[in-house]
């Protein structure tokens, strides 16, 4: 039930030297053929049957042939011998862009070594050149070369399974620096492995220290309890402290004759001084020392005794 919705597919050649547009209708995908202009191809012999390890020796098999640029490698096995290809990426693209063509627009791409490879006599790809097959193998000659050719058809071509993809940013960094970052990258994260390590083993250090140090002084077992347990035991010291504070302003007061301090009591964070010899009306001196104290008090007469009480 969904096959009309399926894209329909057209075969085209693409070669940098023929003139006319490319017009491709709505809802349709190209299967482009590469002209043999567009990539460089070797049938060769290797010692190596894997077909991934002889990839690997692609660049250095094509290191004298190439003009200056990136390059993409790829081969297949045909019998006891190998087809190499080596093409420029951008040079491909650049070309798919002058024709409006988009990636999106495209089903797959071959080789015309790989689609033409029965191909019997020339075949006119543009105005000026033809394409042979010597020894499997698809040259371009010019035109007037050929006795004879024939127009280029590709309706009744099936088109192999080799085919490639093309790297969009592949051609912005070569392989050189590529390798360059990829050995600054290993060597940050060795760096940062070894960070990472340096921090645990002194984070283990600390926590051994920590435990040694709870251990020793009889601490309770988290930081939270110790908070805890620091906070009342501030809050006593501070009382303390203010305690003896007040306690000493009292101590160094200048008495008159016939005054003195009968009773100094603290309970529940108040205390309770009662001097002797404070008369009621004539208290204006013992009290003014209390002020400049900036001491806050209450006070309550008992014949000649005054009870001063100062909340801690």
């Amino acid at each position: 039930m969904f096959t009309r919705f399926k894209s329909k597919t057209r075969k085209l050649f693409l070669d940098p030297y023929k003139s006319e547009a490319v017009e491709i209708n709505k809802g349709e995908k190209l299967d482009i053929i590469l002209s043999p202009s567009l990539y460089w191809v070797k049938k060769m012999k290797l010692p190596i049957t894997n077909i991934r390890e002889v990839k690997k020796l692609l660049p250095s098999i094509f290191e004298d042939t190439l003009p200056s640029s990136h390059y993409s490698y790829t081969a297949y096995k045909k019998g006891d011998e190998f087809f190499i290809f080596a093409y420029d990426d951008k040079k491909i693209l650049d070309l798919l862009h002058k024709k409006e063509i988009s990636i999106a627009q495209i089903h797959s791409i071959h080789f015309a070594q790989t689609e033409f490879i029965a191909l019997e006599g020339a075949v006119g790809i543009n105005e000026a050149q033809a394409m042979y097959l010597k020894d499997e193998v698809l040259l371009l000659a010019p035109l007037e070369w050929m006795s004879h050719t024939q127009n280029l058809k590709l309706e009744n071509i099936q088109l192999s399974k080799e085919t490639i993809k093309l790297q969009q940013f592949g051609h912005i960094v070569d392989n050189n620096n590529l390798y360059k970052i990829g050995l600054f990258m290993m060597v940050l994260a060795l760096i940062f492995v070894i960070e990472i390590f340096i921090t645990s083993s002194r984070r283990d250090v600390v926590l051994d220290s920590k435990d040694t140090l709870f251990s020793k002084y009889g601490l309770q077992p988290t930081m939270m309890q110790n908070r805890s347990t620091f906070s009342k035991y501030n809050k006593i010291y501070e009382t303390q402290m203010q305690l003896r504070e007040y306690l000493s302003y009292f101590l160094s007061m200048k008495l008159e004759d016939g005054q003195k301090i009968l009773l100094v009591d603290y309970q529940n964070k108040i205390l309770y001084v009662t001097v002797s010899g404070v008369k009621k009306g004539a208290s204006r001196a013992f009290f003014s020392q209390l002020d400049a104290k900036k001491l806050h008090y209450t006070t309550s007469f008992h014949g000649e005794n005054v009870k001063v009480e100062i909340k801690l």
